[in-house]
């Protein structure tokens, strides 16, 4: 039987069938789910990046983040190919590391998606009564029964089933992408003198530069909005029909795309918004195709705006699932969440149960009449995304060491190692400092909460796991072992 063909059941230890996870997923998917959760990046957030460094600290920023994703996804490529499991890092931590190492990049994954899905439905909320207001609406509307909805009719998309979801996030992704191409086009952005105005970069560093170089790194908290997510594309290894070629492939091809959109965004938003508007602007392409005089690149960047925080909040979604789903099968958290729906053959009582969580994150800025609390969140996502990639360096040294080349078929090699890991490491550790400059409070009670959710995880549930049943990949007994 061909992996295409495998049936989604698996046989557990008293000998009967209980459902499983679908294997349908293709590359085109793979591409969906990265970039998708990433494309609205380039849509909104990067900008804050030119308020911290200037025109050419953002670009600078840009670049250099995107080099340490390259190497996330180079690294993720090639493990992920070898343990194709739902849970992505999480999966990989068990086999290389262990239990706590696994529980708390498990807890990264699901609040780093979980609370970006709620910052997406918050966008969301802000396009649509935007939206109602340029259509006409004389009435002040509510953005937050706008925000709940769309979390739950996300999440039953999700419910019903993963081609389903991922087939959308591929049309709604591909059309924002479109859009910024479009743009590109409408401002004739190969001849600069027709509607872009690049002057004050090129005769001065007053625009580009304003603060040095350490508001380059300063920047580069926000350089990570081009490609936060990105990552997430190991969560669907184990609903593909052939992880090994989907992983490398949807992956390559999502960085790839999403370098060419963060350079043109720069170039565009650059030559068209003063720096000092652009670092504070809150939707910087969609003001970009304001100022081109076009209603229809006006129409065109609005609807890709929207679908771009659609997909995201889509991806988001399907990958905080997964990974709580994952700590639940192998019981790091209780086994209930572990459960595979028979008919739709999806995670679904972990995407029911992690619904009013993002609802939660999404409403109380406004509930505890607190506006700085949304980036509080969003924050908090950022710097749980930051520690699952300080573990993925270190990890991938680990993974060569207990299986090195030649022990086992690798669908993808990482070429030059251990530099990615080592660049990977330097580079987080780089970005961890910029973040500690704006957040350095946020930073410390974030790594709080983790050291008390270890404590929780060694007292409590420990005992539950299944040391012996966790090592699912088809690997042979590591070197040492």
């Amino acid at each position: 039987m061909s992996v295409e063909e495998a049936p989604a059941e698996r046989t557990s230890a008293a000998g009967a069938e209980r459902p499983a996870l679908r294997r349908v997923l293709s590359p085109l998917h793979i591409w969906a789910l990265g970039v998708g959760i990433v494309l609205v990046g380039e849509f909104m957030g990067w900008n804050f990046a030119v308020e911290k460094g200037g025109m050419y600290g953002a670009l600078v920023a840009g670049w250099v983040v995107g080099l340490l994703y390259t190497c996330i996804v180079m690294i993720n490529s090639e493990i992920t190919s070898a343990i194709p499991a739902a849970g992505g890092q999480y999966a990989q931590a068990k086999h290389t590391v262990g239990p706590l190492m696994a529980f708390n990049v498990g807890l990264y994954l699901t609040l780093a998606y979980t609370m970006l899905e709620a910052s997406n439905a918050n966008v969301l909320s802000y396009l649509l009564t935007t939206l109602a207001n340029l259509m006409g609406s004389t009435e002040e509307l509510s953005p937050y029964p706008f925000a709940v909805l769309a979390i739950l009719a996300l999440a039953f998309l999700n419910y019903r089933g993963v081609f389903a979801t991922l087939t959308l996030n591929f049309v709604i992704t591909g059309f924002a992408f479109v859009t910024l191409l479009l743009l590109f086009v409408g401002l004739q952005g190969w001849n600069p003198t027709a509607s872009l105005d690049l002057s004050g970069l090129a005769g001065s560093l007053d625009n580009g530069l304003p603060y040095g170089w350490i508001g380059v790194i300063a920047a580069f908290q926000f350089g990570m909005w081009f490609y936060l997510g990105i990552e997430g594309t190991a969560q669907a290894a184990e609903e593909c029909r052939s992880a090994p070629r989907s992983v490398p492939l949807g992956s390559m091809a999502g960085i790839m795309t999403l370098i060419i959109a963060a350079s043109l965004t720069w170039f565009l938003c650059a030559g068209l918004l003063p720096w000092h508007y652009l670092g504070t602007a809150i939707t910087p392409l969609f003001d970009a195709a304001r100022l081109s005089g076009s209603g229809v690149l006006v129409v065109l960047l609005l609807l890709g705006t929207l679908c771009a925080t659609l997909a995201s909040a889509n991806g988001c979604i399907n990958d905080a699932s997964r990974a709580w789903f994952s700590m639940g099968r192998d019981r790091y958290l209780p086994e209930w969440f572990g459960a595979v729906h028979p008919k739709y053959h999806t995670p679904f009582r972990a995407i029911v149960f992690l619904v009013p969580v993002a609802i939660a994150f999404a409403i109380l800025p406004v509930l505890l009449d607190q506006p700085t609390l949304l980036s509080t969140v969003i924050t908090f996502s950022i710097l749980s995304g930051l520690l699952m990639y300080s573990f993925m360096g270190p990890n991938f040294i680990r993974f060569r060491t207990l299986w090195p080349i030649g022990s086992i078929k690798r669908a993808y090699t990482l070429p030059l190692h251990p530099a990615p890991a080592i660049a990977l490491l330097v580079l987080a550790a780089a970005v961890f400092f910029a973040t500690f400059l704006g957040y350095g409070a946020a930073l410390l009670s974030m790594l709080t909460f983790y050291l008390l959710a270890s404590i929780w995880f060694v007292a409590r549930r420990y005992k539950f796991v299944r040391r012996g049943a966790q090592f699912t990949a088809d690997l042979p007994r590591p070197r040492g072992y």
